[in-house]
């Protein structure tokens, strides 16, 4: 594949089927984990790693794999690096750990890893599988960054809150006043929903912008 290829996949990971915002797979632990910035990437960058090694996996093995057991033989290669990611997590990050608790478990379930390994790793060569799991991961972490930074600055004035777990030595920026009320309804299970509604208007409208002005430029082109 041509680097513009490798552009296309990154670009449509990123952004035109962002598995968050348009596509909206994924959303029990988007917008479960979201109540911060910290445990939002944390758990996202873990299925990263999920789905870009399934995928490669999936796209070296797709020909030994009978078409009739593909699904739990698709599942039981995600359950074994989810297996991977839970105890290493449990060994290394073990307050990080803690905080996820059945999440990490529960992306062996998380429809954006199979439902990616079923349409496209199952379909393309090892490294093309790879990428295109990765840049899947990558639109899942711009969006619960954006979606847990909002939600814990709106709701506590603060950003990076349980950053010592993940760096030790480290601590959590207070960006607005120690007095700061906080806005409780913001890192409740409703404020999760209204912030992603926000997110998804926002990327809609950025889209219509462009396409816009893409038209203009067209036409400006076509009457010269």
């Amino acid at each position: 594949m041509s680097t513009s290829g490798y552009k296309d996949i990154a670009r449509n990971g990123i952004w035109k089927q962002n598995t968050s915002i348009v596509q909206l797979l994924g959303l029990c632990p988007l917008l479960a984990v979201s109540t911060g910035f910290v445990n939002g990437v944390s758990l996202a960058i873990a299925t990263i790693f999920v789905m870009a090694l399934a995928s490669g996996v999936v796209a070296s093995v797709r020909g030994f794999i009978p078409h009739e057991i593909r699904i739990p033989v698709f599942i039981l290669i995600i359950a074994s690096l989810v297996t991977v990611v839970d105890l290493a997590m449990n060994a290394w990050l073990h307050e990080l750990y803690l905080v996820l608790g059945i999440f990490i478990p529960l992306i062996v379930v998380n429809c954006i890893v199979l439902a990616r390994v079923e349409a496209f790793a199952a379909k393309n060569t090892p490294l093309v599988a790879a990428w295109d799991g990765a840049m899947m991961g990558v639109g899942m972490v711009v969006a619960i960054a954006v979606l847990g930074g909002l939600r814990e600055f709106i709701g506590t004035g603060m950003l990076f809150s349980g950053i010592e777990m993940v760096i030790p030595g480290t601590r959590a920026l207070q960006l607005l006043p120690e007095d700061y009320p906080g806005f409780l309804v913001t890192i409740l299970p409703p404020g999760a929903f209204i912030v992603l509604g926000f997110m998804i208007a926002g990327r809609n409208w950025l889209d219509a912008r462009a396409a816009r002005r893409a038209r203009l430029s067209a036409a400006a082109q076509a009457a010269a």
